[in-house]
């Protein structure tokens, strides 16, 4: 059982609904446009199914606020899902909700899992893992690219899985060597096309001789030495006299200090305690005297040097005018000279370009391997469901039905190389045919029913409803159907809508959906019909009314299981 509960507010004409369910076969079952079948409409929306205004469609007229909220069992494959997405997967049931509110003639949105704000990307991930939704003529499903290919790889069940994955990498891997190919292609006939260009520029890069992305802002740096020259000699120069020759024959600082030095040395002699300043002065004395000297070395670098400066200024005017010219720094100017080489290098282009074409040609391979093996395994089982579908088809009145199931090569995908398509014919002396094209309304019911059968395996968790899926069927169809539906549910949750006595009566639980005028207002009912009487009464109504031969057949019905 996945289904649990099911909770609506203020939804068409449902004002206020709240329902339990059970395993097994669950019926619904009532007049037409009561609504029996909002409520799989309402499933349908609470997974993120239906169009983008479906708000305005459903939220009850002249309410401003309406909610749809189901409960479901856990399930391992729900749980793994809610894990990957970081939720809380612990929890016996999920309760999922989307409340619609209508706010300045807006109606807004949102979804809740287990109170956590989900959005309908990922409604649409969980919605396979809880149910799946089955309607009468849904011809536009078999229509959509891939999607008898998908029913497929789903009925292969692991051992298709299994080489799935190989194909994907295979062919992601064989797109990437393909697409560093075609670039080097690609840069090849640029190169050729602007190979003079290209050449002029690694000339030009060249005889630049760029060797230190650095070395424009040293060369500045330099240049703003010998341009203040002057100014750094005069500075050294009164430094100098300061520390050295003394200003207005006043002593120098050297000649101070070293007066204090001997003034120390002599006081020292009567104290001994002043030895540490007197040490410490001395070596004060010692730090001024490397400062003079450093300062005479610094100021003999200082000679003028105009020749000098004008060949740095040169330099410098030469580097900026080829970074305008190309439109890059010094250390992009020096990769794009690299590049340029290995580019214009003879051989080289050729050798690059077979490397990467070993390499597409080998993921080509791979890939094709991969299809391959894939293929193989979808015949296998394509053969498997041929003799399924029709085993199950011939018990609901197609006694002449033959299918097929068609794989054609096309180019590699991400899911491998087979177009697949179903072939079906329901009459002798008909030649099969795609399915969508030769199947009538009813023979799509039924079909879709027995490929949701054979797919039930696949999936042993996720609860099946079923849409009308027995209209336009004759009572001996309608028995055979019933027995499906009711074989099905022995293994899975099983919700039908449903206008066919045969098939009601065959249900574990039977809900009436009924539509009632109070004050002035339609409302939608639903009551779960426990007893016997009660069942028997609505059996007979889908019968043919309140009449004693219909009440007789309903009892019938109900008394042999009618299945």
């Amino acid at each position: 059982m996945v289904l649990t509960g099911l909770r609506l507010e203020n939804i068409a004409l449902v004002d206020g609904l709240e329902l339990s369910f059970d395993r097994g076969f669950t019926v619904l079952t009532g007049e037409t446009g009561a609504g029996k079948s909002l409520l799989l409409d309402a499933l349908d929306a609470l997974l993120g199914g239906g169009p983008a205004n479906q708000g305005s469609r459903l939220l009850r007229q002249g309410c401003d606020r309406g909610l749809i909220e189901a409960s479901f069992a856990s399930s391992p494959p729900l749980q793994a899902w809610l894990q990957a997405q970081q939720l809380d997967g612990d929890e016996p049931e999920l309760l999922l909700s989307r409340e619609w509110r209508l706010s300045s003639e807006r109606i807004l949105s949102r979804s809740r899992l287990n109170g956590v704000a989900v959005n309908r990307s990922q409604l649409l991930e969980l919605r396979p893992l809880l149910l799946e939704l089955t309607v009468q003529g849904q011809t536009r499903q078999l229509a959509h690219p891939g999607q008898q290919r998908r029913w497929l790889d789903r009925f292969g069940g692991e051992p298709l899985a299994a080489a799935l994955g190989p194909v994907r990498a295979a062919h992601q891997s064989w797109k990437q060597a393909a697409a560093d190919l075609e670039a080097a292609r690609a840069s090849r006939d640029r190169l050729e096309q602007g190979r003079q260009q290209q050449q002029q520029q690694l000339d030009d890069l060249d005889a630049a001789h760029l060797d230190d992305p650095g070395e424009r802002q040293a060369l500045e740096t330099e240049q703003d030495r010998l341009s203040h020259g002057v100014r750094l000699q005069e500075g050294v120069m009164t430094l100098l006299g300061r520390l050295v020759e003394g200003a207005e024959e006043a002593p120098s600082v050297l000649d101070h200090l070293g007066a204090c030095e001997q003034e120390l040395q002599l006081i020292t002699a009567l104290d001994g305690s002043l030895e540490p300043l007197q040490r410490r002065c001395g070596e004060a004395l010692q730090q001024l005297q490397d400062l003079a000297r450093g300062l005479e070395r610094y100021g003999a670098a200082l000679e003028s040097d105009p020749a000098g400066l004008a060949g740095l200024q040169e330099r410098i005017a030469q580097l900026k005018a080829l970074e305008r010219r190309h439109g890059q720094d010094l250390a992009g100017l020096i990769d794009r000279r690299d590049q340029l080489r290995l580019l214009l290098a003879p051989g080289g282009e050729a050798q690059t370009l077979a490397s990467l074409e070993a390499a597409e040609a080998a993921a080509r391979s791979a890939r094709d391997r991969a299809c391959a093996l894939l293929s193989t395994r979808r015949s296998e089982a394509a053969r498997l469901l041929e003799e399924q579908l029709i085993s199950s088809l011939r018990p609901l009145g197609l006694a002449n039905v033959r299918f097929s199931v068609a794989l054609e090569a096309v180019a590699p995908k991400d899911d491998g190389a087979d177009l697949v398509q179903f072939l079906f014919s329901a009459n002798p002396g008909q030649p099969l045919a795609p399915l969508q094209e030769v199947a009538s309304g009813g023979e799509m019911s039924r079909f879709l029913l027995a490929l949701t059968t054979c797919l039930a395996a696949a999936d042993p968790h996720v609860t099946l409803l079923f849409d009308e899926i027995d209209a336009g069927v004759s009572g001996r169809v309608s028995a055979a159907i019933a027995a499906l539906l009711r074989r099905l549910a022995q293994q899975r949750q099983v919700f039908c809508v449903t206008h066919q006595p045969l098939v009601a009566a065959a249900a574990d639980h039977h809900f009436q959906v009924s539509k009632q005028v109070e004050d002035g207002r339609t409302l939608t009912r639903v009551s779960h019909l426990r007893d016997t009487q009660a069942r028997q009464r609505e059996l007979a109504e889908l019968a043919g009314g309140d009449s004693g031969e219909a009440h007789s057949y309903a009892a019938s019905l109900l008394g042999r299981g009618a299945a």
